[in-house]
């Protein structure tokens, strides 16, 4: 945050998992401590060339809608709904699927029909159809790494135990 033409630092510990995820959904406020659209305070990073997000599908029940999220290039929205998440770059989610306070890491696809609220997913993993985490703390914790603060970690190892 700037006052009087001076800049103010922004710092922010993302050493746990509970830190790292409470600083991308600072990322999702209206006017963010740090504001990534700020043109008077560039970022300079890494670009990824890729075709713009994409949100289809447009009737009740499977809209393709995003409310207070950061969706990145190469995303599609099939009929899914997110709401206050991080999108990284070329995440799919398919129809009847919806996301709340997540941050989703590049390459990831989520099932239809998946319910997922407070988590972090790795890079790359593939999300079962109907999966459902957030819903219950104690099922949550015995299939996935769930913090103190309630957020579950999803690697596509926890995933595949899944199956067996």
């Amino acid at each position: 945050m700037r006052t009087s033409g001076q800049a103010a630092t922004y710092w922010r510990d993302v050493g746990t998992l509970d830190a790292y995820w409470a600083a991308n959904m600072d990322l999702t406020d209206i006017v963010p401590q740090l504001d990534l659209y700020d043109r008077n305070w560039p970022i300079w990073t890494f670009a990824e060339i890729s075709p713009p997000a994409k949100f289809v599908h447009d009737q009740d029940g499977r809209r393709g809608s995003a409310i207070s999220s950061l969706v990145s290039g190469g995303c599609i929205v099939s009929g899914a709904t997110v709401r206050q998440s991080l999108l990284f770059t070329d995440v799919h989610l398919r129809s009847f699927s919806e996301v709340e306070n997540a941050v989703i890491l590049p390459d990831v696809e989520v099932g239809r029909g998946a319910q997922l609220k407070n988590v972090i997913i790795d890079r790359g993993v593939r999300i079962p159809a109907k999966l459902v985490v957030g819903e219950d703390p104690e099922v949550d914790a015995a299939r996935f790494r769930r913090t103190e603060g309630g957020i579950c970690l999803i690697t596509q190892a926890m995933i595949d135990k899944l199956g067996k």
